[in-house]
């Protein structure tokens, strides 16, 4: 990995901004406002576009998947819903989540028409806790939908051992990795994971818009997709045939089937310039600094003597890290006005720097945070 102060000057915010909210958004890499821009110039003058990556291969890498295994999805909730449509539910079917979920990890769930029931896992003091998600799951389990890392509070699951637990009742793993990856290791095949999906907007650097949606190989064929357009169906039928073959539906054998129509190209070409400043910096290397700031955040915090909200167990920790305070939106707003972003969530101040922050920007905002 370079420099951090090498890599502070493809971030153009960091001259006039202390920013520690990547678990909302992420500002743009200068080189991928550059190549968003380059496209939409070229779009303007010639109506089309002079190079098209949509950045399936690089996440592919990210999560260690194939890259057959990836569709491209709107967003994260896109991704969760186009799941959620295509399992099948059995009379008296269940999907267990945990109560501490976003709730595009629930909502889609909760529809009526799937006639599913949803059983919600209890936190304890921040924590979900192995042998409690084990006594919530039967064999009526259909799938176990949960975030990698929790939003509010920035836990972060053993997904291997909670696969374990859901393949042993023959439900399928459903993961929202919108928090850890480009963040944390992220190894679909390591952990046996069913189902991931994640936009590109926080940890990634990318724009809105785009997203991912990985499914298991040997799943990609037995789902029918719950929306269906012209990306769906096998390449050479809009390839090769001309008028498009209308009267049968020829579905993808890969992942493009869970994909309908024309994405946001500028969106996906940014998305692609984003992961590949991740890959180029490496994931390891990147983990390894986010978690070195967030200790040093944690240290500081405790120094104030302020109460964490946060699991501090290493296995359980993430780039999030978040804090009890009075007032916490007025904090935020006090902060904002000098030029300190962060989130308030549950009760408390999130604070979820990326691997370019640096420990003087930590140590500005706790003594701003308690001034």
């Amino acid at each position: 990995m370079k420099d951090i102060s090498e890599l502070r000057e493809i971030f153009p915010i960091t001259k006039h901004k202390i920013y520690l909210n990547h678990a909302a958004h992420s500002p743009l890499p200068r080189p991928v406002k550059d190549a968003m821009e380059k496209q939409i110039e070229h779009y303007s003058q010639h109506g089309d576009f002079s190079e098209f990556d949509d950045g399936k291969a690089n996440f592919a890498k990210l999560v260690n998947a194939k890259i057959d295994e990836i569709a491209l999805v709107e967003n994260t909730s896109m991704g969760l819903n186009t799941v959620a449509n295509m399992i099948e539910y059995p009379q008296g079917a269940n999907v267990v989540t945990t109560d501490l979920e976003y709730p595009s990890v629930v909502y889609p769930w909760k529809r009526k028409k799937l006639g599913v029931n949803i059983r919600f896992v209890k936190n304890r003091e921040g924590k979900i806790l192995l042998d409690d998600i084990e006594k919530a799951v039967d064999e009526k389990t259909v799938a176990v939908a949960i975030s990698h890392v929790e939003y509010a509070n920035g836990f972060r699951f053993d997904l291997k051992a909670v696969s374990e637990i859901a393949h042993a009742h023959g439900a399928y793993l459903i993961v929202d990795a919108i928090q850890s990856v480009g963040a944390l290791s992220v190894d679909v095949k390591r952990d046996n994971i069913d189902f991931l999906t994640a936009a590109v907007y926080k940890w990634m650097l990318g724009p809105p818009g785009i997203g991912y949606l990985y499914v298991r190989k040997e799943l990609i064929e037995k789902f029918e997709p719950p929306f269906i357009g012209w990306a769906s169906v096998k390449p050479e039928i809009f390839e090769t045939i001309n008028p498009w073959e209308i009267r049968n539906l020829n579905l993808s054998e890969t992942a493009t089937r869970f994909e309908m129509g024309t994405p946001s190209r500028f969106s996906a070409v940014g998305a692609s310039v984003a992961l590949r400043i991740l890959l180029n910096a490496g994931i390891p290397n990147i983990e390894k600094r986010i978690l070195t700031l967030t200790d040093h955040l944690i240290d500081k915090l405790k120094e104030k003597k302020l109460k964490l909200q946060t699991p501090l167990e290493p296995k359980h920790r993430s780039g999030i890290v978040n804090f009890l305070i009075d007032r916490p939106k007025e904090k935020v707003e006090k902060l904002k006005k000098k030029g300190i972003v962060v989130s308030a969530r549950s009760h408390g101040i999130r604070v979820s720097p990326h691997f370019y922050n640096t420990e003087e920007e930590i140590d500005k905002f706790v003594e701003a945070v308690t001034e």
